[in-house]
């Protein structure tokens, strides 16, 4: 038989008794869980859902718009003028230059303007009288047709002038983008803390640098996104150029005459009954899509990188 050493317990092999498992929750406690994880699967779903919803319409328009207008690009589309009636062939070369004009207008007045009244909203108006009269124009101004945007613009500017003109056509779509530019550089601007601007004052630096180099730098990504997307607004409205530029089926970059625009074109060669020139209506509607997403791709990759922000 061993001895034990004094003070040395030998340790027990003997197996204990087998803990009982725990029992399965049940009660109010599980329900709960159960609840929760059906919304949980129920929200992803309408969340997933949603963007199927989203982006069904753009992937319908741009697959059509592959299928009817693809087929008839070729070199000359892009080099040449619109051939007269009964003429196989042409193009919308002046089409595509002259949109270029009227929109390069319209972004040169109406982003200033914008940007400027939003930098009035947001850092200096803030809730005076003339400031919520600036927000209620803002607002009404984003409801107004396109139509009767055209309509101002000629009364305004074409019939002082006598004449129609592609400087009208960009003062026109310049009106249209100023709202949606002002209401979102507002939104953007309000957005940056205000610690961030006290710690600038209190280094010294003036109120209108602070703003500049401070709130509109930290704020523009968002400004950049509202700024492209009043840009995709106006870049294919038609009512206002058929009241201003007028269009043009000859070549013309003077900005006191009658100029050729993309959606212009586009309409004209639509509603007519000739074959050859629905089929270059098509390929306008896709070139038109296309120049737009890639310019918006374009801005937003460069304000992704920080090329538009100042930073190296």
């Amino acid at each position: 038989m061993a001895i034990e050493p004094a003070g040395v317990s030998l340790p027990d092999n003997t197996p204990g008794p087998v803990p009982a498992s725990e029992p399965k929750s049940t009660g109010p406690g599980r329900n709960r869980n159960v609840l929760r994880s059906v919304i949980d699967h129920s929200v992803t779903g309408l969340s997933i859902l949603a963007t199927v919803v989203v982006l069904a319409p753009l992937v319908a328009i741009l697959g059509y718009l592959l299928f009817k207008g693809f087929s008839s690009l070729n070199f000359a589309f892009f080099t040449q003028a619109p051939r007269p009636v009964g003429e196989a062939g042409g193009g919308m070369a002046n089409a595509i230059v002259g949109s270029g004009i009227v929109l390069a207008i319209a972004s040169a007045i109406g982003i200033p303007v914008g940007i400027g009244a939003g930098v009035y909203l947001a850092e200096y108006g803030r809730n005076g009288v003339f400031a919520n009269f600036v927000r209620f124009t803002a607002d009404v101004l984003n409801g107004v047709p396109s139509i009767v945007m055209g309509i101002a613009a000629y009364s305004l500017i074409v019939v002082r002038q006598h004449h129609f003109s592609a400087m009208a056509g960009g003062i026109a779509l310049a009106i249209m983008m100023v709202p949606t530019i002002t209401r979102t550089t507002e939104e953007m601007l309000a957005t940056v803390p205000g610690a961030v601007r006290e710690a600038a004052l209190g280094l010294g630096i003036p109120k209108w640098r602070t703003t500049i180099s401070v709130a509109l730098r930290t704020a523009s990504p968002g400004i950049i996104t509202g700024c492209m997307l009043a840009f995709s607004r106006v870049a294919g409205e038609t009512a206002p150029l058929l009241f201003t530029a007028f269009g043009n089926q000859f070549w013309s970059v003077k900005l006191g005459q009658p100029i050729a625009a993309l959606p212009l074109q586009i309409y004209i060669y639509a509603v007519s009954p000739y074959d050859e020139w629905h089929r270059l209506a098509w390929a306008g509607a896709l070139v038109l899509i296309v120049l737009i997403m890639a310019s918006v791709t374009l801005v937003r990759i460069f304000a992704g990188r920080g090329v538009l922000k100042g930073n190296s």
